[in-house]
């Protein structure tokens, strides 16, 4: 087991003195764990089939009709009546908890579409038929990991500009000041409405231009914290010693300005949700039929008679965003030594 310094050790203890933020941690690692699991949670195909002495994972292999007695060489309905009496006559089969995807269609449903919540669709169905609560599980693991993919990139190019800003400083600095103030007059949703009229926007193109419109926000404070530290005695004496420039801003100067980069990583991630949301909900995120609580929330104002839809993304939205905001919170204090319980 990693064991941590003391100065680790007080944050952490500074960090669980503040319950709110403890206990969102564990909520909010506790939905990522269900999103990722959401093909597991969420399938219309069975996990795993026992035929004929032979097992089948349905849900991670497409199997022909014909592997379970069929005539035809195309995908299994696994709803099919025939397939599903071919299963249980010559072996077992184990299904999900939700019987439903975000793509599949309840054809059994008794109202139309839109239908309500019932004890088939715990949370209704959207316009087209979709499960709700499977499009939730299944946006809520593309929206995690889009905000976690974001952030990451985001604050590595952010650290790097301002350190390098902030330890040469001169003209580097100047005309990197002047770089960041044009690059961040740069319209992006123009651009992103621009792009889709070119090339088809999916996950990996938003994920590229949301990084070059938002690489910024953690610039102007690691280029501070480097400002203030590369006049300290110790950085004049190793740079006096001939210490590569790469290991001062490594070694003794990039973790001082990581207890500042750290406190806005939850609120950075919060952000980066919200902006695939938006993008979704305008009509300028990803491809049509694809999960996204952004296009839930368009299902929602398209369709007010279903008030089940829009209440379902905005709680699920408002829920995820207030956890890491209270993270967020009590990362902050448990970075701050001042913060005494």
């Amino acid at each position: 087991m990693m064991k941590l310094n003391p100065i680790n050790r007080a944050r952490w203890a500074r960090f669980r003195q503040n319950p709110r933020g403890f206990w969102s941690l564990w909520i909010f690692l506790l939905i990522l764990l269900l999103a990722m699991l959401s093909n597991v949670l969420a399938n219309e195909k069975p996990l795993l089939v026992r035929y004929q002495g032979h097992f089948y994972v349905p849900f991670m292999v497409n199997y022909s009709e014909s592997t379970f007695g069929g005539e035809l060489q195309t995908a299994t309905d696994y709803q099919d009546p025939f397939v599903v009496k071919q299963l249980d006559s010559h072996g077992w089969v184990i299904w999900a908890p939700l019987r439903q995807s975000y793509n599949s269609i309840n054809f059994s449903t008794q109202q139309p579409f839109p239908s309500p919540p019932s004890t088939q669709n715990l949370l209704g169905t959207d316009s087209n038929g979709h499960d709700v609560l499977a499009e939730i599980l299944y946006g809520l693991r593309i929206s995690l990991l889009f905000g976690a993919m974001l952030t990451l990139l985001s604050s590595v190019i952010g650290i790097v500009m301002g350190a390098t800003q902030g330890y040469y400083g001169g003209k580097i600095d100047l005309w990197g000041q002047r770089f960041i103030e044009v690059w961040s007059g740069m319209p992006t949703l123009f651009l992103i409405i621009m792009l889709s009229s070119v090339v088809q926007p999916n996950f990996w193109w938003l994920l590229l231009i949301t990084v070059l419109s938002g690489w910024m926000v953690l610039v102007g404070v690691v280029r501070a914290e480097f400002l203030r530290t590369r006049n300290f005695d110790y950085i004049r004496a190793a740079q006096a010693m001939g210490v590569a420039d790469r290991t001062i801003m490594l070694r003794h100067m990039l973790p001082n300005a990581m207890v500042a980069t750290l406190t806005y990583m939850p609120f950075i991630l919060c952000g980066s949700i919200t902006t695939l949301a938006s993008l979704d909900f305008l009509g300028f995120g990803l491809p049509i039929g694809s999960p996204s609580l952004g296009s839930l929330l368009l299902e929602g104002k398209n369709n007010i008679q279903a008030p089940w839809l829009g209440i379902s993304a905005f709680l699920v939205l408002a829920v995820l965003l207030s956890l890491l905001i209270f993270i967020g919170e009590a990362v902050r204090d448990a970075f701050d030594p001042s913060q005494t319980r």
